[in-house]
């Protein structure tokens, strides 16, 4: 056994940094204990077997430099229960578009969430964490739905989450996804400014929908390319709400193709022939400065292949239409 696993079987003593000061206690716990799962975590809080500075505390304490954590033993199954397979650390760290040390940027696949729960063992945080086991500080910037691929921002400091959060707030990076729509889009662009309320049914599943009392939300939609039956498009966050984009898209009739929740069966069968197998929304690009030293960002993600693909697909189903009605 690794002297990880040893120490992981005896009560711990951790002593909070300048890494995870202002940190939330359930975070910090997450961050500590490397692949047990976040059930084990929830339950001791519950349980008062976590101390802070000798005290018990709530999940969404905010630590401070200086307090001691006493983190209560695991049992040697939960020490090593639910690591992510090498296939899937391999498969992240060769994503690893942009890294230094503050911050990194993955191009996450299509169909892994961005952290685990909800039945999932792990996703792109905590295959990081296990394949980089001494870093002492590793954490999500933001979110991307389970089904689009692209640009994912983490921060490899407590300094610089916060700083990515602050310019986030600020409308001070830019994101730029690429979606391709149902039907065929005469206007250019348009701007598409619908509130939105998520809501969760009886089964537990989460729905967006726009509301009057819903949260404010904008986004921009510019028209890169028009197929007979679908338009490619570029759409620009203003805000980020969840779902923004596929609700949005949706809202103006024309749901983003393979969306299973807010789509049109009848548009995706379609595009089912001509290969498409997921949701086709991809987080293209980021751009940002860093307020520090005024670096400029301007980080890229390539389309994936499938869905580089299906567009070749309709570029050779048109030009045939085309043949075929000569």
């Amino acid at each position: 056994m690794s002297e990880a696993e040893q120490s992981s079987l005896r009560a711990q003593s951790v002593t909070v940094d300048e890494n995870n000061d202002g940190q939330r206690l359930d975070n910090f716990l997450i961050t500590q204990l490397k692949g047990v799962p976040r059930s084990w975590v929830y339950r001791v809080l519950r349980r008062g077997e976590v101390r802070v500075n000798s005290g018990r505390s709530k999940p969404a304490r905010r630590l401070q430099l200086g307090d001691v954590v006493r983190i209560p033993p695991l049992r040697r199954s939960e020490a090593t229960a639910r690591q992510p397979t090498q296939n899937l650390i391999e498969l992240i760290e060769q994503s690893i578009i942009y890294e230094d040390g503050l911050i990194l940027i993955v191009n996450k696949p299509a169909g892994l969430a961005v952290h685990g729960g909800s039945g999932l063992s792990h996703g792109v945080i905590e295959i990081l964490r296990a394949s980089r086991p001494d870093s002492p500080y590793l954490e999500l910037a933001h979110r991307l739905d389970r089904d689009t691929s692209g640009c994912l921002m983490l921060a490899k400091k407590r300094s610089a989450l916060r700083t990515l959060q602050e310019l986030q707030r600020a409308g001070k990076i830019e994101k730029r996804y690429l979606a391709l729509l149902a039907g065929r889009i005469r206007k250019g662009g348009w701007r598409a400014d619908l509130p939105l309320q998520k809501n969760t049914l009886h089964s537990g599943e989460r729905v967006v929908r726009v509301d009057p009392e819903g949260k404010p939300a904008v986004t921009h939609f510019t028209v890169l390319r028009r197929f007979t039956d679908a338009t490619l498009v570029e759409a620009v966050l203003e805000t980020g709400r969840t779902h923004q984009i596929r609700v949005h898209a949706a809202a103006n009739g024309t749901p983003i193709l393979g969306d299973a929740k807010y789509g049109s069966e009848a548009a995706d069968r379609a595009l089912r022939e001509l290969g498409l197998r997921r949701l086709f929304l991809h987080a293209a690009s980021l751009r940002f400065s860093w307020p520090e030293d005024h670096r400029n960002f301007a980080i890229e993600a390539p389309l994936p292949a499938e869905l580089q693909t299906v567009l070749a697909a309709l570029e050779t189903h048109e030009k045939n239409v085309r043949t075929d009605g000569v």
